[in-house]
């Protein structure tokens, strides 16, 4: 059976009459074809643009105004009620403030899946969600009811597959989920917004961290850490060959951007203690890669499921592979990832999320500690 077919789970919209549904419309494609889907179905929801950003900075909003346009044009045509919810402070005080937490401590964050529980599901929940049986949003993912249990499952593209990135959120904002561009393709959703002749069907999609837009990274963690220079040592042969000016600006695997010569120097470890960075010489060093690592603080995603399988595929970062692996349960309540072939770059404070062996169900995610 043809892949876009065995998962593809198509929404009951008869089911949805008497919801109340709201949907996050950020002026994207994406949401654009939500708000599409659901008035095609009859259905008219309340549309919310959530203005995030870090700390006061306004003009570091990622394109809020073009995007607020976008988003008026959407809701008008399909009749639909829009309303501002600013999460400002939100996003800085909780996402922010994580990512820049984690980053000094030599760890890998993922803002991205921390917006999903803090702010999307999170803070406009808190201001505005809890009068409404549903949130929608334009992720490519699926829920479904499996022996009575709502499960968070794949996209059919594998490529624009969001469950990594909803792998944290809680258990009752799961509930309350729904991704009703979910059973789409990529490719489908640009159709969708030409035919409909929709004012964004052919605005890029965002890249990178959403209220940054076009500012480097780097140069957001350097307005919040500064910088701290240290050495950067050769791991097998002690040697040092250089320097680095914070330990924040680089990641584990990292290859690019470390102004090192005689390349390719791969990033493999980072002692934070002694300010000190570790590489790798050459194309594909052994020491760039892991088949075993530790997860704690699981969040599982389903209300009812407390434990792995034996058998599991996983991901570490947006690629659409999943690697297939064994899990064993610690005592102490973490996991023991041991994966069947080799992974590169694997950090701590990423974010390991766990699939089926089918990777058909997402049953979450933890973070991973070496």
């Amino acid at each position: 059976m043809p892949f876009f077919l065995y998962f593809c789970t198509m929404i009951d919209y008869s089911a949805l009459k008497d919801k109340r549904i709201a949907v996050l419309l950020s002026g994207g494609v994406d949401s654009s074809v939500v708000v599409w889907e659901m008035a095609s179905h009859g259905l008219h929801p309340d549309c919310f643009y959530i203005k995030i950003g870090p700390e006061e900075k306004e003009s570091w909003d990622c394109n809020s105004e073009e995007d607020m346009e976008m988003a008026t044009a959407v809701a008008r045509r399909f009749d639909c009620r829009l309303q501002v919810v600013d999460c400002h402070h939100e996003y800085w005080s909780q996402v922010t403030r994580y990512t820049m937490e984690k980053v000094k401590a030599g760890f890998t964050p993922n803002p991205d899946v921390m917006c999903n529980r803090l702010i999307k599901f999170g803070a406009f929940d808190e201001k505005m969600g809890h009068d409404y049986d549903l949130i929608a949003t334009g992720h490519y993912a699926q829920t479904e009811i499996i022996d009575g249990r709502k499960w968070l499952t794949t996209s059919p593209d594998p490529v624009k597959d969001q469950t990594d990135f909803l792998a944290q959120i809680y258990q009752w904002q799961l509930k309350k989920a729904l991704f009703p561009i979910g059973h789409f393709v990529k490719g489908q959703v640009r159709e969708i917004a030409e035919r409909e002749h929709l004012i964004n069907a052919h605005r890029k999609d965002s890249q990178g961290i959403c209220f940054l837009g076009n500012i480097d990274y780097n140069e957001y963690v350097r307005r919040y850490l500064g910088e701290q220079r240290g050495d950067v040592i050769e791991l097998e042969t002690g040697k040092k060959i250089g320097e680095h000016k914070g330990l924040w600006f680089h990641t584990i695997g990292q290859r690019k951007g470390l102004g090192l010569g005689g390349g390719p120097w791969f990033v493999v470890k980072k002692d934070v203690a002694h300010n000190i960075l570790y590489v790798s010489h050459g194309y594909d060093p052994e020491t760039a890669y892991k088949k075993e690592f530790l997860i704690h603080d699981f969040d599982f995603l389903t209300e009812g499921i407390s434990t792995l399988p034996e058998r599991v595929t996983f991901k570490i970062r947006h690629t659409p592979e999943y690697h297939p692996a064994t899990v064993e349960t610690l005592d102490d309540g973490r996991y023991r990832v041991l994966s069947d072939e080799k992974i590169h770059g694997v950090a701590p404070g990423q974010f390991c999320v766990i699939y089926d062996a089918e990777h058909h169900k997402c049953f979450g995610s933890g973070e991973i500690t070496l």
